[in-house]
C-alpha cells in the first residue's frame, strides 16, 4: 500500500484540481471502412465494436479513439480523465461557473460530467486511470560502431505500431477563448502560444508538453491526432509504411519548435492528419512550466520540408 500511495503522489499535484489525461476522442466519418484501412495501415489496432470503430495501440488495453458513421467527418466529442476523488470538485466548479450540464451522446454509457466548450463541442470529464505518461517516453537514437552495419535491409523493416495517443490539435475560431475555457474548467495549463494563432496546453498532473492544442480557424474541427513512437527511425519507417499503402499525402519528416517532437503527418481520407511523433518535451508534475509567447516564425517547425498549402485548412468548417 505504501508503494501504491507513493506512486499516486508522484503522478498528481496535491490540492490542484485538473484533469490528468486526454482519455479519448470521438469522430464521425462518412464511412468506417476507409477509416479502418487508414488507421490499421498507420499501425493501430482498429476494431469494430458495436456500430463503430475503436482505436487501440498494440498490446495496450486503453481505447484512444471512437469513430462512428455520420453524414460527414466531424469532431464528435472529447473525453478527459480525472481522479475519482476530484469529481465532486469538478461538479462544484461547473456549477460555480454556470456551465450547463448536458446529457451524454445517445447510446453512450458514462460515469462522467458532460457539458459543451466555448464553441459548442461536447466535452466529458470522467473517472479514469491516468493514461497520460508519468515520465518522459523513452526515445532511441543509436549509432552503430565502426565495422558494423548501421541498419537493416528494407525487406526486413518492421511494422511500425505507435505506443499511445500523444495529443490532439483542434481548430477553433477563438484560440484565447479556448485557453481560457480549458484552463478555468478543466484545469489545463498553457505551455506555449503564438500570436493568438495556436496554443499548446498540458495537464497539471504530469503530461507531455501538450495533450491538446488549438489552432485558429473559422470554426471547430480536428486538425490531427498524434501518436507516440520511440525513434526517428520509427517515424521514417511509418511514413514509408503508409506510402506503401497508398497514403502519400502529408508533411514531414521534420522537427517542431514548440514541443520539440520529430514528426511526420499523413493525411487521412477527410483532410485531417495522423502524426507519427517522437521525443516530445515532457512537463513533470512538480514543474511549473513558464508559458512562452512566440513569434510565428519561431513557433512552427525547426527544420523540414515546406508544409502543403492546405495544411491548416479546416475542411470541417467548410462542410
Amino acid at each position: 500500500m505504501t508503494q501504491i500511495k507513493r506512486f499516486v503522489e508522484a503522478t498528481r499535484r496535491p490540492g490542484v484540481l485538473g484533469v490528468h489525461s486526454l482519455d479519448h476522442f470521438s469522430l464521425s466519418v462518412p464511412d468506417l471502412a476507409p477509416a479502418q484501412l487508414f488507421y490499421e495501415s498507420f499501425g493501430l489496432d482498429a476494431r469494430r465494436e458495436g456500430n463503430g470503430l475503436a482505436l487501440y495501440t498494440a498490446g495496450h488495453p486503453h481505447c484512444w479513439g471512437l469513430l462512428s458513421e455520420g453524414p460527414r467527418k466531424k469532431l464528435h466529442y472529447l473525453s478527459f480523465g480525472a481522479f475519482e476523488d476530484d469529481m465532486p470538485r469538478f461538479r462544484e466548479r461547473l456549477a460555480q461557473l454556470n456551465i450547463e450540464r448536458v446529457p451524454p451522446p445517445h447510446g453512450f454509457e458514462t460515469n462522467g460530467l458532460w457539458f459543451r466548450d466555448h464553441e459548442g463541442t461536447p466535452v466529458e470529464i470522467r473517472v479514469a486511470e491516468k493514461s497520460s505518461p508519468a515520465a518522459k517516453s523513452s526515445f532511441s537514437a543509436v549509432s552503430a560502431p565502426p565495422g558494423v552495419y548501421g541498419t537493416i535491409a528494407r525487406s526486413q523493416a518492421p511494422v511500425i505500431r505507435p505506443r499511445r495517443l500523444s495529443h490532439l490539435t483542434l481548430y477553433t475560431s477563438d484560440v484565447l477563448g479556448a485557453v481560457d475555457f480549458y484552463s478555468r474548467v478543466l484545469g489545463l495549463r498553457l505551455s506555449d502560444g503564438s500570436e493568438g494563432n495556436i496554443a499548446f496546453m498540458h495537464g497539471v498532473h504530469g503530461s507531455d508538453h501538450h495533450l491538446i492544442a488549438f489552432a485558429r480557424s473559422a470554426g471547430p474541427g480536428m486538425h490531427h491526432c498524434s501518436w507516440d513512437v520511440g525513434a526517428v527511425q520509427d517515424i521514417g519507417l511509418g511514413a514509408m509504411q503508409m506510402a506503401n499503402k497508398g497514403f502519400v499525402a502529408g508533411w514531414g519528416m521534420g522537427r517542431h519548435v514548440l514541443g520539440a517532437n520529430y514528426f511526420h503527418y499523413v493525411r487521412d481520407p477527410w483532410g485531417s492528419y495522423a502524426e507519427y511523433s517522437a521525443d516530445i518535451d515532457y512537463i513533470p508534475v512538480d514543474v511549473d512550466w513558464a508559458a512562452g509567447e512566440h513569434a510565428a516564425e519561431d513557433s512552427f517547425y525547426l527544420w523540414g520540408p515546406v508544409p502543403p498549402e492546405d495544411f491548416i485548412r479546416n475542411y470541417e468548417a467548410e462542410a
